[in-house]
């Protein structure tokens, strides 16, 4: 994969309010009324904007059903910004914990050690 491929997702998770939005379909399919609904501060033209985004971003797929429009939420970008971005470098960070606990462990003097300079 292109680390490019993931722009329009990082691009949509930018947004505090589309994350927000992201958090509401994590527990099941809303339609754009009921997402709107969530957000009374913005208008339904603002929220149809943000889900524009989330759409572009592959974050979101949308179903018709009859005038419905229902908005589901596609985990798998997150997933590819984890494998990218999160486990490579989590891996790394994590032996190097490790090995800067084993040598300030090996550097400080055992109980014995300390009983004998006492």
């Amino acid at each position: 994969m292109n680390p490019d491929d993931l722009d329009p997702v990082w691009r949509a998770l930018a947004n505090p309010l589309r994350r927000r939005m992201l958090d509401y379909l994590k527990e099941g399919p809303l339609t754009t009324s009921e997402l709107t609904e969530r957000f009374p501060d913005h208008t339904r033209f603002a929220v149809m904007q943000h889900l524009k985004v989330l759409e572009e971003g592959n974050l979101v797929v949308p179903r018709r059903s009859g005038r419905k429009r229902f908005n589901h939420l596609n985990p798998v970008p997150i997933q590819q910004i984890s494998d990218r971005w999160i486990s490579r470098y989590q891996r790394d960070w994590a032996e190097a914990l490790v090995d800067l606990k084993g040598k300030l462990e090996s550097e400080q003097p055992s109980k014995d050690q300390a009983r004998e300079t006492s």
